[in-house]
C-alpha cells in the first residue's frame, strides 16, 4: 500500500521517521466489513488474528481476542479489545507503534503546515525515540493537523514514563474505534475500512 508522507523519503525505512495520524480520508487499513461479526467469530484462528492485526498490530493482543471468541455483540468485543489492550508489556506497545504508519495529508495542505509537522514530530522523535500516535476521534478532517500539532507539543512536556501511559491509551482507542468502524462502521479513529480481511466472508444484516 502507498501512503503519502511529510518526512524525506531518506527517513521512511525506518520506524523513528514515522509519525501515525488515523482518520485522515485518503488513509485506510484492510479489515472485516459491516455485519461480519458471526464470520469473525467462526473463522480459523489464523485469519482472525490477521484481521485483528490490521486494527492493532500487538500479537498478544490478537491472540488474546481470538482465544476469547465467540462474541455475542459488538460490546463484548470492545470490552474484550479494552482488558487486553491494558495488559499490553513495553514491548507489545513497541511493537503495536511499528505497525503504525504515515498518514496521506491531503493535496491541499500548505506547505507551512508540512514544516510545522515535521518539525514537531522530529523534536517528538529526538524526545522519545518512536512515532507519535494520536486518537483524533470527533476531530473533524480539517482540523486534524491543528490537534495533531497540539498534542505533540502538549506531549513533549511529558517524561518518558507519562509518554508510555499516554502512548497506551492512545493506541487502546486507535484499536476501539478500528474495531468499531470494521464491525459497525461507527468511531472515526481509522477510515475507508471497506476491504474484508483475508479468511473473513462477508455475511448480510439478518432479516
Amino acid at each position: 500500500m502507498t501512503r503519502g508522507s511529510t518526512l524525506p523519503s531518506h527517513r521512511l525505512t525506518h520506524l523513528p521517521g514515522r509519525l501515525a495520524i488515523p482518520a485522515l480520508p485518503e488513509q485506510s487499513r484492510t479489515s472485516p466489513s459491516p455485519h461480519s461479526l458471526v464470520a469473525f467469530n467462526t473463522t480459523p484462528p489464523e485469519d482472525a488474528r490477521r484481521t485483528l492485526l490490521t486494527c492493532l498490530h500487538s500479537h498478544r493482543w490478537s491472540h488474546r481476542l481470538t482465544a476469547h471468541r465467540p462474541y455475542p455483540d459488538l460490546d463484548a468485543l470492545l470490552a474484550a479489545s479494552d482488558e487486553a489492550a491494558y495488559d499490553l508489556t513495553a514491548g507489545d506497545l513497541a511493537e503495536a507503534l511499528a505497525g503504525e504508519s504515515l498518514p496521506v495529508l491531503p493535496d491541499d495542505t500548505y506547505e507551512a503546515a508540512h514544516m510545522a509537522l515535521d518539525a514537531a514530530h522530529a523534536a517528538y522523535e529526538a524526545r522519545f525515540g518512536h512515532v507519535f500516535v494520536i486518537c483524533p476521534d470527533g476531530i473533524a478532517p480539517d482540523e486534524v493537523l491543528d490537534h495533531v500539532l497540539a498534542g505533540i507539543r502538549s506531549r513533549l512536556t511529558n517524561d518518558p514514563e507519562e509518554e508510555r501511559v499516554v502512548v497506551a491509551e492512545e493506541l487502546r482507542r486507535l484499536a476501539r474505534g478500528r474495531l468499531g468502524d470494521a464491525f459497525r462502521v461507527a468511531g472515526n479513529c481509522a477510515a475507508g475500512h471497506n476491504a474484508l480481511a483475508p479468511g473473513i466472508q462477508d455475511n448480510p444484516p439478518l432479516r
